[in-house]
């Protein structure tokens, strides 16, 4: 059902995979990346304002110039070579001792455009088109994007044996502590395998990076529109990614601040939420969310437990279900007046990365009055949402560890 192949990946030689690797574009902003960078990151090049004193407008002409400059840079001085022939690839994430194994290969832009990559999350036209210059610049997916599929045993049994008999070719920690492991799979028996093992799987759910899936895709469409001889089998209607099974990936809580309480003090607006909730007060001591429907709040330095009563939501419902559904509905707007969480100044999100002590700074600090935790979404609840065409809202996923940009590219040729 869904069309995956190997392919010839460029990327650093074993002694400079930690070098070249870094965090994804995206997770940090432009001064952070060019205090990050070291000489040899990919940095330079998925986020080449940084080269650039001062730092240039990430936009500009110049800064997708100088990328395109870069990529071949490090091609020449062989930071980045490409393999002789087509693999895929085992990439291992470690985090807090849980690790989860993925497949770095390339997919099909139709299975896109036709639903069989199913996403979750609308996208933004400008951020398409950013993306889509860097892909069509360099003729290449330089960043993986995150799907997840259905378990499946053979797929698994497959990854054991090669994890358990073949020695890695990257095995290094990355400054955030998380590991980073990726072996070369260059068996054309277990290629084969492993491409009919997708070929039946009913589809693949975007994970995170819904806009490089967009971007990369469209670039395909638009490759495919100017070859008179076209035939649906060329490498560039293939773009990166790395597939993990849904029951190994966590998501992880994606919390909500607020800069006022529309005009209420703290007591009339725990008053208020009494009509939807059961509020606890929970002290100072930092409350997590022990369940769906159950929410913390930090308040005039003070910590509650929010849950919702029955009837306030509908379970049978993908959307409504979600507790970001029931607090937008309940609390930001009903109470709050905050209805377009795209848009609204008054609101920033927090991922739970960075802990719910973040939250407390932040209300503590003065720079907000209130801040909410919320329990993680689950795997299922996002291919539910998935599955039913369904879009959730935003700010609702954070996975964590991310993919490591630089280990594996895929060039369009």
């Amino acid at each position: 059902m869904v069309k995956v192949k190997p392919f010839r990946g460029v990327r650093p030689p074993k002694s400079l995979a930690r070098e070249v690797a870094s965090r994804p574009y995206d997770v940090l902003n432009s001064q952070e990346a060019k205090a990050e960078a070291g000489e040899k990151s990919l940095l330079h090049i998925i986020k080449p304002e940084i080269d650039f004193d001062p730092i240039a407008d990430e936009h500009a002409q110049e800064a997708y110039d100088k990328a395109v400059e870069n990529y071949r840079l490090w091609k020449e001085r062989g930071w980045l070579v490409q393999d002789p022939a087509e693999r895929y690839y085992v990439y291992a994430q470690t985090m807090d001792g849980r690790t989860q194994y993925g497949l770095a290969l390339c997919c099909h832009f139709e299975d896109y455009l036709t639903g069989k990559i199913k996403k979750h999350e609308l996208t933004r036209h400008d951020k398409e088109e950013d993306r889509m210059k860097h892909v069509r610049n360099q003729n290449a997916n330089l960043e993986p994007v995150f799907f997840a599929y259905p378990a499946e045993p053979e797929l698994d049994a497959i990854v054991r044996e090669i994890t358990s008999r073949q020695a890695p070719e990257y095995d290094f920690t990355a400054e955030d502590g998380f590991g980073h492991t990726l072996w070369v799979v260059d068996d054309p028996k277990t290629i084969r395998r492993i491409t009919a093992i997708f070929e039946a799987m009913p589809a693949l759910y975007i994970a995170d990076g819904h806009h490089r899936t967009a971007a990369a895709a469209l670039v395909s469409q638009e490759k495919m529109k100017r070859n008179p001889a076209h035939k649906g089998d060329e490498e560039y209607c293939y773009f990166l990614a790395v597939a993990f099974p849904d029951n190994q990936l966590k998501i992880i809580d994606y919390n909500r601040v607020v800069k006022d309480l529309n005009g209420m003090t703290p007591n009339e607006l725990v008053e208020k939420l009494k009509a939807d909730f059961e509020v606890e007060p929970k002290g100072k001591e930092v409350y997590k969310p022990v369940g769906l429907h159950n929410f913390g709040m930090y308040l005039d330095g003070q910590w509650y437990s929010l849950t919702a009563k029955k009837g306030r939501y509908d379970d049978t419902d993908p959307i409504g279900v979600l507790d970001v559904t029931i607090l937008s509905e309940l609390v930001l707007d009903k109470l709050l007046g905050i209805e377009d969480l795209r848009k609204d100044k008054r609101i920033d999100f927090v991922g739970g990365i960075r802990g719910l002590g973040e939250l407390q700074r932040r209300v503590d600090s003065g720079e907000m009055k209130a801040a909410f935790a919320l329990y993680p979404v689950s795997m299922k609840q996002l291919t539910d949402i998935a599955d039913t065409g369904n879009i959730m809202p935003p700010k609702t996923t954070w996975f964590e560890p991310k993919l490591r940009s630089g280990l594996v590219i895929h060039e369009l040729d």
